[in-house]
């Protein structure tokens, strides 16, 4: 039996275009019911209560699965091209893997576990997904430039390091003021004394967020294939066309 799928492309596009729905649809019902104050709460605080939070939890599910189907297929992808012409320890490809893979199991986490039910909990699912998150796309920024010129543009390279400096310099700050904060609430009054450590903290969050959207924006050349084939119990075939030579991911 053959079966064939045209334009891998769609992966990290509808990876990125889900995502982007998650946060903004579950941030608009949230303000909508007035359970956040619309000026920069957490992420996690436009998914705490009913009825976003059923919206958020499903939506951020599914965007850990795209997630993890899409680093694989570019672990799969980025493997066979260094096997065609070596530039890189295979080391490198697998660690970024694996942190993404965990990274994905945070954002399960978060999506699970509510921020007001079980902080610790929430929290711990949280700092996994953000820093393994922004260690995955540092190393596949560092891939990238290994791989110049002929699987990747320089231009490409420079766009996706750029989002990890990015990612990496809001992380830091990110994690350092939420955990100056002594406590945990949806909303917020400017005169209170934690008030200038949830905006710094927020606006880091969402920076770092909406970075790892854009760098899986920067995939979707990367994803042109021709052809997926599937004939009884051999391994799926993909075949790349924007590279100089057709290439199988197996």
């Amino acid at each position: 039996m053959l079966c064939f799928l045209r334009g891998m492309a769609f992966v990290p596009f509808l990876l990125v275009t889900w995502s982007s729905a998650a946060f903004i649809i579950s941030y608009v019902v949230a303000v909508l019911s007035g359970h956040v104050n619309p000026f920069l709460p957490y992420i996690s605080d436009t998914g705490t209560t009913p009825p976003e939070s059923g919206i958020f939890g499903f939506m951020i599910n599914f965007s850990a699965f795209l997630g993890a189907a899409t680093m694989y297929t570019r672990y799969k992808i980025v493997e066979k091209q260094n096997q065609t012409s070596y530039f890189s320890t295979p080391v490198f490809n697998l660690v970024s893997l694996v942190l993404g893979l965990v990274g994905c199991i945070g954002m399960g986490i978060v999506a699970n576990f509510q921020e007001l039910a079980v902080p610790v909990v929430h929290d711990g699912g949280a700092l996994l997904a953000f820093v393994c998150g922004v260690g995955y796309t540092l190393l596949q920024s560092i891939i990238s430039y290994k791989s110049c010129p002929q699987w990747n543009s320089m231009s490409t390279c420079h766009v996706r390091m750029a989002i990890s400096a990015v990612s990496c310099a809001a992380v830091v700050p990110m994690i350092a003021c939420a955990s100056l904060i002594s406590i945990t609430k949806l909303e917020w009054n400017p005169k209170e004394k934690d008030y200038v450590y949830h905006v710094v903290s927020a606006i880091c969050e969402w920076t770092v967020a909406f970075g790892f959207i854009f760098y899986f924006l920067t995939f979707i050349h990367d994803f042109q294939v021709g052809v997926y084939r599937f004939n009884g119990h051999e391994p799926l075939t993909i075949r790349v066309r924007r590279t100089p030579e057709n290439i199988s991911v197996t």
